[in-house]
C-alpha cells in the first residue's frame, strides 16, 4: 500500500479530512466538525507508517499479538500505537485499527450514530 492509498482508505471515515500542520513529510487524519486527530501518516527509515489512538488495553494487546505495531512514535505510547503499515498486517486488521482510533476520537453525537 501506498502513503496515498492510505490516506485514500481513512478518508472513507464519515467526515475525514486530511491536513498537513507538520509540513509535507506528515499526513494528518482529522475530524471536519472537531479538528480531532484520528490518524498520523508517514514515512521513517524507508517505512510507511500510521499512528493511531487506541484504549490502553486494547493498545497492549495490540503490541502483544502483531510485531507491526509498536508504541506511538512521538506520541503518547499509552494511548497511541504506531503502524507498519506493509510489514504484513492483514488489511481487515488495520481497518479495524483505524475505525478504533476513528470511534475514540469521534464526537460523542456522531458515535451514537455510527
Amino acid at each position: 500500500m501506498t502513503g496515498r492509498e492510505l490516506i485514500d482508505l481513512c478518508l472513507t471515515w464519515p467526515d475525514a479530512y486530511e491536513d498537513y500542520p507538520f509540513g509535507d513529510e506528515w499526513a494528518v487524519l482529522r475530524h471536519r466538525g472537531t479538528h480531532k486527530i484520528f490518524a498520523m501518516v508517514f514515512e521513517r527509515e524507508g517505512k510507511l507508517l500510521m499512528n493511531l489512538k487506541c484504549e490502553p488495553m486494547q493498545a497492549e494487546f495490540w503490541r502483544r499479538v502483531h510485531p507491526q505495531v509498536t508504541p506511538g512514535y512521538h506520541m503518547n505510547k499509552t494511548h497511541w500505537n504506531t503502524v507498519d503499515v506493509n510489514g504484513g498486517l492483514e488489511e481487515e486488521t488495520l481497518r479495524g485499527m483505524i475505525d478504533h482510533s476513528w470511534e475514540l476520537t469521534a464526537p460523542r453525537e456522531r458515535r451514537k450514530s455510527r
